[in-house]
């Protein structure tokens, strides 16, 4: 089990603070300091297509040249999005059980963990 995302991001945070209250140590994989590697983007990416793990509502994507954006049209090109900016990849990601769940929904949590 461990959480993949970026400590300052508000939903990675509200994730973090529920784990912590209800006593759920899980480790935490810093995309910004540890990375993000082809293999498991393409292993996440055989449970969920691409236009859900690129997050296209975050300020990294609303960042990027119109052109940029024009360029991500398949899995391959989201996996060099990815790659080159780990910050567009929708967060937290909650691996558990070989399965992965994207964002944070604390009903979702507490369903995961049952907890009240």
């Amino acid at each position: 089990m461990k959480l993949y995302g970026i400590p300052n991001c508000n939903t990675v945070k509200k994730a973090r603070t529920w784990l912590t209250k209800n006593h759920i140590d899980i480790p935490f994989h810093d995309f910004k300091k540890q990375g993000v590697s082809e293999e498991l983007l393409k292993a996440w990416l055989k449970q969920v297509n691409w236009e859900k793990l690129v997050n296209r509502q975050g300020t990294t994507w609303r960042q990027l040249p119109d052109e940029a954006k024009a360029a991500v049209c398949d899995e391959s090109s989201a996996i060099r999005l990815m790659l080159e900016k780990s910050s567009v990849i929708k967060r937290p990601v909650l691996e558990m059980d070989g399965k992965i769940i994207l964002g944070f929904d604390e009903a979702i949590y507490q369903t995961l963990f049952r907890t009240k």
